[in-house]
């Protein structure tokens, strides 16, 4: 028993220092041949060979066309992940960030195309990768009644891509979305106003209806703002500045059903619409006409 335990252990010891020994001659030998050495199937020692970058670039592509992009967007990062500094991951980047749009996973491709232009402003592509970024945000905007940071969002992004690339074939498309954005925004802000008007916190409301005529005066929202804000100064009993939101809301809307509204509300009490100059809504208006 004894001897049988002592030979095995021997034997163990031997191979032990073999494999020591073929170990340390792989140093000096090149990777195929420390491969053959030990065989493809020691898990130990076998080299994993990467698939070229071309190769998985091509085979995002095959996908993206096929219209998986999810499996697509997959493809293009594993180009990024293991061939970082090739022209290819570069190219990876962009289509990593389509993919993932037309996936509908914003996040994604709102990080993928940020990182794009963060790396590559001067490329053909930046327009569009900017581009990208907005409509992921236009994408998940919501009613009124709930939050509208995504719209604020894509107000920015659109705003970004207008400035930085105005001459890009998506500059059109950004202008007409980034007042849509800007009326959604202007949209929440009448929405809380109604509300604090509804509940008779003045001063609450004339803030929310002040913020969209003095920031959002190309929106369809001006009109009712400016009538919301005669109700509001009238109900508080502030007439001149009633008399000049109801006279700049005639003056700029005259057909407008918002103004006869006003007119009527003012009328009631013997009074009719007229600006006060020194108000801060005609500082407003005069701002915006440019004759300040």
């Amino acid at each position: 028993m004894t001897f049988r335990a002592t030979r095995a252990t021997g034997t163990t010891t031997t191979g032990s220092r073999a494999l020591r020994f073929a170990a340390l001659l792989c140093l000096g030998l090149s990777l195929t041949a420390c491969q053959s050495l030990f065989g493809k199937d020691d898990d130990e020692f076998a080299v994993i060979e990467e698939e070229p970058a071309e190769a998985l670039y091509n085979e995002g592509l095959v996908l993206s066309n096929s219209g998986s992009f999810k499996a697509a967007a997959e493809k293009f990062s594993e180009v990024e992940r293991i061939h970082p500094y090739s022209e290819w991951a570069r190219k990876s980047l962009i289509m990593s960030a389509y993919t993932n749009y037309e996936a509908q996973r914003y996040t994604d491709a709102i990080t993928s195309a940020k990182r794009y232009v963060t790396l590559y402003p001067g490329s053909d592509d930046a327009a569009y990768a900017q581009y990208l970024v907005a409509e992921s945000y236009y994408n998940q905007i919501v009613d009124v009644g709930r939050d509208q940071a995504r719209s604020e969002k894509a107000a920015v992004a659109y705003r970004e891509l207008i400035e930085k690339y105005p001459e890009s074939e998506y500059a059109v498309e950004a202008r007409g979305k980034l007042e849509v954005a800007r009326d959604q925004l202007a949209g929440k802000e009448m929405d809380v106003g109604r509300y604090y008007l509804s509940k008779r916190q003045y001063l609450a409301s004339i803030n929310r209806f002040k913020t969209v005529v003095s920031d959002y005066q190309t929106t369809r929202h001006v009109e009712e703002a400016l009538h919301r804000l005669t109700e509001s100064y009238y109900a508080l009993g502030l007439i001149s500045e009633a008399q000049t939101a109801a006279a700049i809301l005639g003056h700029n809307y005259p057909d407008s059903p918002w103004y006869k509204d006003s007119y009527a509300l003012l009328s009631k009490g013997g009074y009719e619409p007229q600006e006060n100059e020194g108000s801060w809504l005609s500082e407003v208006f005069r701002k915006a006409s440019g004759t300040l």
